[in-house]
């Protein structure tokens, strides 16, 4: 059954929404064989190896304050997120020495990674993902946000690799087209108004 929008709501990754997105990780073993989406994160030399220090360190980034993400909600569950920040909370972004060569500025925030729960795909739910991010950018004062998603070629790719959803994703959603960025990611920009 496809969700409704007003089934849904957002809420931003917090302590207090900690247990909702370590339930959803968890019924994905981890995402991406343990990642927890800590990917796109500074490297520690404190944390420990394998998912269980992947988990714990993500958890520690909630409690810093230091690790965004919009969550989009049903009932008492997480089904899908947008996780996003500043680029020295989010400093790891697949080829980063071409995008770093080729910087014109430096955003406000970016969008890394985007999830949807395999119960829920193929309904929208990565889309309002990242419109639920631009909300809460908007309520931190908004400024200019990057998303790095991808350019599905011809052959049929499994979502499960689009960790950024797609650039037709990104345009329905305002960004604009700035560069390529490797074979097939680019690089899209949209200015976010802050909340009024």
């Amino acid at each position: 059954m496809a969700l409704t929008n007003e089934e849904l709501r957002i809420v931003p990754l917090a302590p207090q929404t900690w247990p909702m997105f370590d339930a959803m990780v968890l019924r994905h073993n981890g995402i991406f064989g343990g990642c927890w989406c800590t990917w796109f994160h500074p490297d520690s030399e404190d944390r420990a190896p394998g998912a269980e220090g992947s988990r714990a360190e993500k958890k520690r980034y909630v409690e810093c304050g230091v690790a965004h993400a919009a969550l989009v909600v049903d009932g008492d569950e997480a089904v899908a997120w947008a996780e996003y920040g500043t680029p020295a909370e989010l400093p790891n972004i697949h080829h980063r020495k071409q995008y770093d060569a080729e910087a014109d500025l430096v955003p406000d925030y970016r969008v890394t990674c985007i999830f949807v729960d395999k119960r829920h795909r193929r309904r929208g739910l990565a889309e309002t993902a990242l419109l639920g991010a631009l909300d809460l950018i908007a309520r931190e004062g908004g400024g200019v946000v990057e998303g790095y998603p991808h350019v599905p070629g011809e052959k049929r790719v499994s979502s499960s690799f689009l960790y950024n959803g797609t650039r037709a994703m990104y345009e329905r959603c305002g960004f604009e087209f700035v560069r390529p960025k490797g074979l097939k990611n680019t690089v899209m920009r949209r200015t976010v108004a802050p909340a009024g």
